[in-house]
């Protein structure tokens, strides 16, 4: 397609409409700013008349310089029964500064009887007059048409009337809305045409919502039938059911349909964007979210990992790359021995025989079997390859545990841990207190290592899971524990499981200080690699020697 589309941010305003999602006027400054670097046009910053962070927002976003978008002030036509220039929504909409405004205008006569309960030529003069008014201020005006398709199925006329009242205004673009997203892909497409026809010269926008799961598709086929116009937030943040997600809005039109609507560097950054976002609006991303979800292109299956081996094109619909995301391959029971190599590759570690690939294969059976998973626990998976090298050197090896909790006669509870490891054939006892027993066990295991790997303390747990596999089992089920760890530079994720949940917590716990200590201990060496004048080793230099 060789047309030109303009993209529309509205997650500042309709996003925020998603339950339990809110963002500060400084999470607000820097959403506008990612949005604006990935190349949005218009971000629509709020609705000033509503509440004073979005009257804040606008305050502070006049004094920021914006290098692609345009930023946009939300409101509604005038009220019943008030002239233009005395409508306080119409004048929060001047006060705000921005070049563009988005006035949201019933066209349904259904809802215009319903809930303005006007007549319909005062809704018609409520929308040409409100156009007309900031059309005179100087700014540029959007017509965001409300329940459009809903109202072109019931009342074709008025609807098309109310677009000809804004557009007689001096309307800069007509967008039509798919207010309770229910309307089907092949209708979207025949209407937008229909208007398309009836208004030649103007600007045609789409904005749906995702009741239907169909606003992306609604989206992409409006485009197709004549819309130069797109709105959509980013991961689909909306009320309900969410509105059209930009973070796949976006690829399928540069990639699928030619559609240049922003740079290819910018498209680069559409995952970390993603991620950003859900960040700071405390909301774990969805993994399988299309294009930018950390799942998008993970292969689980043995001949899928196996294929994209010879060719990563064999499951990959685009190149993960391209949208800054990247392949993943999944370990599980279900993994052959293409998926362990591959993902063995994809580690830096090579399994020098088959013998090798296929003990790690069974090893993986094994222990899921017991209630371990490997997909979302690389560091974990990592350590195993590596234990099965005959000249593997365990930074430390855990000899036993001992963990009391006790209260008595009401008093606080008391978590104390005991651990023996042994570092370079020296047994060390030590103990530890937490406000738990895993974090017992942590202050123990961190006195022990400590004087060996100084790299101990940088180590810090991030979270913290745990899983019942058997739930019927009650009190007695397996449990499995995930630890997610980072020393400040990289994060991991270890599993560990058991029918103790200490034991299953001590074996995840374990596996995070191995790898973190592991990362240290070859970065250190790798340091070393590099200095211009490295002093010479000693003769049979131990790793747990080394300071790092």
């Amino acid at each position: 397609m060789s047309q030109q589309v303009e993209l529309y941010d509205t997650t500042l305003r309709d996003g925020v409409q998603r339950e339990g999602l809110t963002f500060s006027l400084e999470d607000k400054l820097k959403v506008a700013r990612k949005l604006d670097a990935l190349g949005i046009r218009y971000i629509e910053g709020g609705y000033p008349g509503s509440n004073p962070r979005d009257q804040e927002f606008f305050a502070r976003a006049r004094q920021m310089t914006w290098q692609n978008a345009t930023i946009v002030a939300f409101g509604a036509t005038r009220y019943k029964g008030n002239r233009a220039e005395n409508d306080p929504n119409l004048r929060a909409l001047l006060e705000t500064g921005t070049p563009a405004a988005t006035l949201v205008c019933k066209n349904s006569a259904f809802h215009v009887r319903e809930v303005l309960g006007v007549p319909l030529e005062e809704n018609l003069s409520m929308i040409r007059e409100s156009v007309a008014f900031l059309k005179q201020h100087g700014k540029q005006v959007f017509h965001d048409a409300e329940h459009f398709f809903d109202g072109w199925k019931e009342d074709r006329e008025y609807a098309i009337a109310c677009l000809r009242a804004a557009s007689e205004a001096g309307a800069d673009g007509l967008v039509l809305c798919d207010t309770n997203g229910g309307t089907l892909t092949h209708e979207v497409g025949e209407i937008v045409r229909a208007v398309r026809d009836a208004f030649p010269d103007a600007t045609i926008g789409i904005h749906t919502h995702n009741d239907a799961e169909l606003a992306v598709a609604n989206t992409l086929a409006a485009v197709r039938a004549g819309a130069t116009h797109v709105q959509g937030t980013i991961n689909g943040y909306g009320e309900r059911c969410g509105n059209a997600n930009l973070c796949a809005i976006i690829p399928n039109l540069k990639l699928k349909l030619g559609v240049d609507c922003v740079a290819d560097e910018q498209l680069r950054s559409l995952s970390q964007v993603s991620h950003f976002v859900s960040e700071l609006a405390n909301l774990h991303p969805d993994p399988h979210m299309a294009y930018v979800g950390a799942s998008a292109f993970a292969h689980k299956a043995g001949y899928h990992a196996d294929a994209m081996r010879k060719n990563p094109l064999t499951y990959q619909h685009v190149d993960p790359a391209a949208v800054g995301n990247q392949p993943k391959i999944l370990i599980s029971e279900l993994s052959g021995k293409g998926a362990v190599a591959t993902k063995a590759q994809a580690l830096g570690l090579h399994l020098d025989s088959p013998e090798q690939v296929r003990e790690v294969v069974e090893r993986v059976k094994l222990l899921e079997s017991k209630g371990y998973q490997f997909e979302g626990a690389d560091a974990s998976f990592e350590l195993m390859v590596r234990r099965i090298a005959p000249d593997y050197v365990p930074l430390f090896e855990l000899v036993d545990f001992f963990v009391m909790v006790e209260t008595r006669e009401g008093r606080k509870m008391l978590s104390e841990a005991m651990v023996k490891v042994r570092v370079d054939g020296q047994t060390l006892h030590t103990a530890g207190e937490g406000n738990g027993p895993v974090n017992a066990l942590d202050q123990a295991m961190r006195k022990a290592l400590v004087a060996s790997y100084a790299a101990v303390a940088i180590i810090r747990l991030t979270d913290y899971k745990v899983r019942v596999i058997d739930e019927g089992s009650g009190t007695a089920a397996s449990v499995r524990v995930l630890i997610d760890s980072s020393d400040g530079s990289a994060t991991w994720t270890t599993v560990g499981s058991s029918t103790n949940i200490i034991e299953a917590s001590w074996l995840a716990l374990a596996d995070s200080f191995e790898y973190g200590l592991l990362r240290a201990v070859n970065e250190h060496l790798h340091r070393r690699a590099k200095c211009d004048a490295p002093e010479p080793a000693p003769a049979q230099e131990s790793t747990a020697a080394i300071a790092v």
